[in-house]
């Protein structure tokens, strides 16, 4: 029911290859990116847990009343569950994360309606043990996003000194600089990041070291 995103298994890679992560031990891609693996990978050894996919609220699919990060689909992952990692289940997880990066749609949202500001997927990460969040006001758009992550994760392991607020201050300057979209079949740009709805709803909450 939820269109690919063919965009976020290289931004997925880009993080990895920016914090020294093992491709092969530590990256979970297409199949492998399903709930039991999330539940059972032992997640307190990672400094940082990304998660690039579609981001749910309550109302986005039939039946679904809380907010939710979408993974892969059961019968594909041939695993149990929806395919959908909720707020109830991050609740339960053990973390012990500097950063987790929900590079997805409305992820600061809140639980529900009337609800406050990072009350759902937000507040579920905070409780399990993450002490910074990379989170979205709006839906975002896969290639930009891609590009804001991935270049905030190589200002932090080229500059360790630099807070984790100040490298995402520098990134989205840089969007708004430099960054273009380029067509890959004729090689010219097609528009420019510089506009808000590209760099403007991703925010860090949290510890901004």
């Amino acid at each position: 029911m939820l269109p690919r995103l063919p965009d976020t298994a290289d931004e997925i890679r880009s993080i990895a290859r920016a914090v020294n992560a093992d491709p092969e031990r530590d990256v979970f891609l297409g199949r492998a990116a399903n709930e039991h693996v999330v539940k059972s990978a032992g997640l307190t050894g990672y400094r940082v847990v990304a998660f690039a996919t579609h981001g749910l609220v309550p109302g986005d699919l039939d039946g679904l009343t809380q907010p939710a990060l979408a993974l892969t689909a059961p019968e594909v992952a041939e695993v149990g569950g929806d395919g959908l990692l909720t707020m109830e289940e991050i609740l339960a997880l053990k973390l012990n994360a500097d950063w987790v990066v929900l590079s997805a749609c409305n992820t600061a949202n809140a639980a529900g309606v009337g609800a406050e500001a990072l009350s759902g997927l937000g507040r579920a990460f905070f409780y399990a043990g993450a002490r910074a969040l990379l989170v979205t006001h709006w839906p975002v758009e896969t290639t930009s996003a891609r590009a804001l992550t991935t270049d905030l994760f190589a200002r932090q392991a080229s500059h360790p000194d630099v807070t984790r607020a100040r490298a995402l201050q520098q990134t989205m300057n840089a969007l708004i600089d430099d960054a273009v979209r380029v067509d890959p079949a004729t090689g010219r740009a097609i528009f420019s990041y510089a506009h808000p709805i590209f760099w403007a709803p991703f925010a860090l909450v949290g510890d901004p070291g």
